[in-house]
């Protein structure tokens, strides 16, 4: 901790002392190791939920299981974590802390256990440890810590620990907008890391205000099939779906001020077979990443125009990824630099670190879209930094997983401070 921000009054400046104080370095390098060794890909978190919850159920801070449930499409079932610390006004403001339990699948170039939570030069290294099992450990002590101390806060913090971020519907978060778990959230922190996937070249710390939204074209192309050694008797979907995705990759994307401009990356193409026939079906996914102003209708007006002005002999159904529902979609959003909560975060890394944060907007998309856009929470990204990330040798760097735990804990209180 460096010397209280010019920004802050005694008595904020005594309650962030109080709070930051309970926040012990080495116990929350313990956790984040303890999480790393847990393993808990997308669609199989339940021992992870059984050890937030249980840590929470611990320390007295009455957590309750979330159900999450996804019959139609995955058949997934699970649970969220959640919590509330309840604040003394009524009509002060209710903030919501966030972050997944979830990892991508292991990977298997791995060279050493991939759950080893090993550290090694301030990195610790392990599947998930930085996506997001470092910003899990920060809430988790940070919300903690606010429990402990004996302060006074206005507003209620809401905790909740999430499943399935990395997968493909972002079940967790959500289930917690289907079911009004954050209906009563006025803003929100989510501790993803932020400068590794920031569309700018920014460290920490850093307040990530914004991020770009995402359609996935799911696209049906349909041909005629033939004998393969007399192909120009058929028309070739998988032909037609290559000259398409190519295509689409010079369609004239949007572009934000903050969120930079969008992007459009073919992902795969499915069809054929080895048998000697002209292939007669294909599919092409076609991942668009969108910034404001760049709607659902837009997007796949964009793609329409593409198929006619090819002229393809194959017929083309432009369609999207089956979803649980329509809304269930990740819309770009952005805060507004001058909202109380970044003023709040601002003031609590020049506390904690000494240093004025880096503003930045996320590339890509996450539950933070979700409030963001859905919810339409006035949301921050503030996280850990590591690397290869989603890769073999992720890693996070340990000190600044304590920092996140104390600026988020300082956040709060600068915030909701009675």
């Amino acid at each position: 901790m460096t010397d209280p921000s010019p920004n802050i009054d005694a008595a904020d400046s005594a309650a962030i002392d109080a709070v930051t104080k309970r926040i012990d370095a080495e116990e929350t390098i313990s956790l984040l190791q303890e999480l790393v060794r847990i393993r808990s890909p997308y669609f199989e978190e339940a021992e992870i939920t059984t050890f937030v919850y249980d840590w929470l159920d611990a320390r007295g801070l009455d957590p309750e299981l979330h159900q999450v449930t996804e019959p139609d499409i995955v058949g997934f079932e699970g649970n969220n974590v959640i919590a509330r610390l309840s604040g003394s006004g009524p009509d002060a403001p209710t903030l919501l802390l966030n972050a997944h339990m979830d990892t991508v699948q292991l990977v298997e170039a791995w060279e050493e256990d991939p759950l080893s939570g090993r550290i090694e030069d301030g990195k610790l290294y392990g599947q998930g440890a930085c996506d997001m099992k470092g910003g899990l450990a920060g809430i988790m002590v940070a919300f903690e810590a606010l429990a402990a101390a004996d302060i006074e806060l206005a507003g209620d913090v809401v905790f909740t620990a999430v499943v399935d971020e990395e997968g493909p519907y972002g079940l967790g978060a959500n289930q917690l907008i289907r079911d009004d778990i954050v209906a009563d959230c006025d803003v929100a922190i989510v501790t993803e890391p932020g400068p590794t996937l920031a569309r700018e070249d920014i460290e920490n710390p850093a307040l990530i205000l914004g991020a770009r939204g995402r359609f996935l074209h799911d696209i049906t192309v349909t041909g005629e099939a033939a004998h393969g050694s007399q192909p120009q008797t058929g028309t070739n979907a998988v032909v037609d779906a290559s000259r398409l995705a190519d295509a689409l990759t010079d369609i004239e994307v949007g572009s934000h001020e903050q969120l930079g401009d969008g992007s459009i990356c073919p992902l795969k193409i499915e069809g054929g077979s080895e048998t000697l026939s002209v292939p007669e079906h294909c599919r092409l996914l076609v991942d668009r990443h969108i910034v404001i102003g760049e709607t659902e209708d837009r997007v796949r007006a964009d793609a329409e125009r593409v198929v006619e002005r090819l002229d393809l002999d194959s017929t083309v159904d432009i369609g999207f990824r089956e979803a649980p529902a329509a809304d269930v979609r990740y819309g770009p959003y952005v805060t507004d630099a001058d909202h109380p909560l970044v003023g709040a975060l601002s003031t609590a890394v020049e506390t904690v670190t000494g240093d004025e944060p880096a503003i930045g907007y996320f590339a890509s998309v996450g539950d933070f879209n979700y409030f963001g856009h859905r919810a339409e929470l006035p949301t921050v990204i503030v996280g850990p930094d590591g690397e290869n990330i989603h890769g073999a040798g992720e890693f996070v760097y340990t000190d600044e997983v304590v920092d996140v735990a104390h600026i988020v804990a300082a956040g709060c209180v600068s915030l909701l401070s009675a």
